[in-house]
């Protein structure tokens, strides 16, 4: 790959807000001065611990620790690589990005994989559309099929890019050829039914899709990175999934099925206080809620909903209202979202209408419009009351043992549920509507906690490995607190080199390791400022310690004296074993010794020298 000018990563950082980057992902709300907080895009939680400082151009999350600049973001949440990732900063926020002399800008052969099958995509999204609105046998077929038997509006499809894939080979795979888009990228971009082995040409390309109106799929970002195709009547009879109504894109490197949820680009930015995300089952479902004015509607793909989905969805609101087909199959999926969004912290209702037992999303927005959404609503279940409602539909005419088994079942679902205080709320609903007396529901749930606490206890035991546990990164040692000291206080810098010998330094940490790479810059005054230490760090794990270290304050206010007690620590650590070893060698005569008594009574007077000397930094510097 070519190599970025380092000037030019220091001018990006320098120039692209932060908050802005973040806020792509994150929805943040005001924190402490001028920071701001939000939920962390790295883990699960439900209390705010994730912090962006936009003065310093760094972020961390106080709760799994994970911290970078802009740059560290979207390789983290967009799986960049480094180049990659300034590249799509300079391209979202028009900053031209120079190149290393010799290097050149990226051409088709070194742009990555990823970004080459991004740009095949948004190709062919227009190559489709283009098709569906042409005055062909195929775009008249799909503009009649989308209005007349989808009953949606020409400006609809303009608005998602809808498109038609003809029944026969129609030009995109040599259109794509005349790009020159590397072999892997057409190989790989899911688009094509290619042979193993077969030359690139032409003749080797058989596309996937055929005879089927396209519905482009967007990650959050609104990138797109895959199609659901709807058959047709034109799709031939040779198509290897002619009996499939709906079609996905494979996986690709950009396209994993339950990673991402269709219509979520759009609608996390309606979603709000009030305004729930609405969870159908399919695309043509959040289209039909778009196209009547709900625009928080969200599908996935198929009735295959992921933890990684509902962890995606948190980032930018808690509350989801499912409202999946009223038929067994929409019911089942119902049941399996339940626990799913349970554990992730959502807060879940179920839509329904009293008085009738088939629904289709579908068909009742297109005959009755957004009016019936108040309707749904004032219908809805809560997450405990849609269960119940599942597993015993008359608990008032149920036995005993019947009550039982749909306690157990609910119990379950609530098991999933990390708060204490909705577990309470839960259980208490669930005995109110079976009909069961709440303290003995609440006995029974606390022995079913207990029974699977301790089944998860035994299979942890069972798989733990007996090798001692890995040096935690995160321990916070002397070299950690001058580390932080260098950093922020930088001209403590060239006399700490002066002072603190190498070999006192303890390398077997994060912290250990730059301490003394950064030391040996100060000490060669070729140290290059803590705004320019890209060159210096190696690995992600450097780079996020660093940023860690720079977006905290030091709690102190004399760093000189602080400077100096660390140093005095390192000293403590560094030596006193070796005075002890010193003094069992001298109390047994120097036989558990190599070297003679004279010898280790000079040592033990040095080392003891050594402890005794004052330790100071320039007052000074």
């Amino acid at each position: 790959m070519p190599a970025i000018k380092p000037t030019c990563v220091r001018d990006l950082k320098l120039r692209v807000n932060l908050a802005d980057v973040v806020g792509r992902v994150v929805t943040l709300r005001k924190g402490g001065g001028t920071r701001l907080k939000g939920l962390c895009p790295f883990h699960n939680e439900k209390t705010p611990s994730f912090h962006v400082d936009p003065d310093k151009g760094f972020y961390k999350c106080f709760g799994c620790g994970k911290a970078g600049d802009a740059i560290t973001f979207v390789r983290e949440t967009e799986q960049l690589g480094f180049t990659e990732a300034v590249e799509a900063l300079g391209q979202r926020y028009g900053i031209v990005i120079e190149y290393e002399e010799g290097s050149g800008g990226p051409s088709r052969e070194e742009r990555s994989l990823r970004q080459e099958i991004f740009e095949i995509h948004e190709l062919a999204t227009e190559h489709y559309h283009q098709a569906f609105k042409a005055a062909t046998p195929t775009g008249d077929f799909m503009r009649k099929y989308w209005v007349e038997q989808r009953r949606f509006t020409p400006e609809l499809a303009d608005e998602f890019k809808i498109g038609a894939a003809a029944p026969i080979e129609d030009g995109l795979g040599a259109m794509l050829l005349k790009r020159r888009f590397s072999e892997d990228a057409l190989r790989q971009c899911g688009l094509f039914f290619i042979r193993e082995g077969a030359v690139l040409g032409l003749n080797s390309f058989k596309p996937r899709f055929r005879g089927r109106l396209m519905i482009p799929i967007r990650d959050h970002q609104g990138r797109v990175v895959a199609f659901t195709a709807r058959q047709t009547d034109l799709t031939p009879e040779d198509d290897p999934a002619r009996e499939a109504k709906y079609v996905n894109s494979p996986e690709t490197p950009i396209f994993t099925k339950g990673n991402l949820l269709f219509n979520l680009d759009r609608a996390r930015t309606a979603a709000g206080e009030g305004r729930p995300f609405v969870m159908v089952e399919g695309q043509l479902d959040a289209l039909r809620c778009w196209s009547v004015g709900l625009k928080t509607a969200i599908a996935p793909q198929g009735t295959s909903i992921t933890d990684t989905q509902l962890v995606l969805l948190r980032r930018y609101h808690m509350q989801v209202e499912c409202f999946f087909d009223s038929d067994s199959a929409g019911q089942k999926a119902a049941l399996r979202f339940l626990p799913m969004a349970l554990k992730a912290g959502l807060e879940v209702r179920f839509l329904q209408l009293s008085g009738q037992e088939k629904v289709d999303p579908d068909l009742l927005f297109l005959q009755r419009g957004l009016a019936v959404y108040a309707e749904l609503q004032r219908d809805s279940l809560s997450a405990m009351a849609f269960a119940c409602r599942s597993l015993l539909p008359q608990p008032a005419g149920a036995s005993s043992e019947q009550k039982s088994r749909a306690a157990h079942a609910v119990m379950e679902l609530i098991a999933a549920a990390e708060s204490e205080v909705a577990r309470t709320e839960f259980i208490a609903e669930t005995a109110r509507l079976l009909h069961l007396a709440p303290a003995a529901l609440q006995r029974d749930f606390q022995t079913l906690t207990n029974r699977q606490q301790r089944q998860s206890a035994a299979r942890t035991a069972a798989t733990a490995a007996p090798a001692a546990a890995p040096r935690s990164t995160a321990t916070v040692t002397s070299e950690h607190e001058l580390l932080m000291l260098c950093l922020h206080f930088e001209s403590i810098g060239k006399p700490l080199s002066q002072i603190l010998p190498h070999d006192w330094i303890d390398r077997g940490y994060p912290a250990g390791v730059l301490l003394n790479r950064f030391l040996g810059e100060f000490e060669h005054d070729s140290w290059p400022g803590r705004d320019h230490l890209d060159p210096l760090l190696e690995t992600p794990e450097e780079k996020a310690l660093v940023a860690s270290l720079l977006f905290d304050t030091p709690d102190c206010d004399d760093p000189l004296k602080a400077a100096g007690e660390g140093v005095r620590q390192l000293r403590t650590r560094a030596l006193e074993p070796r005075l002890r070893q010193i003094e069992l060698a001298l109390a047994n005569n120097g036989a558990d010794s190599n070297s003679d008594p004279i010898s280790l009574l000079k040592e033990r007077s040095e080392i003891q020298r050594q402890l005794r000397q004052p330790l100071s930094l320039p007052t000074h510097i």
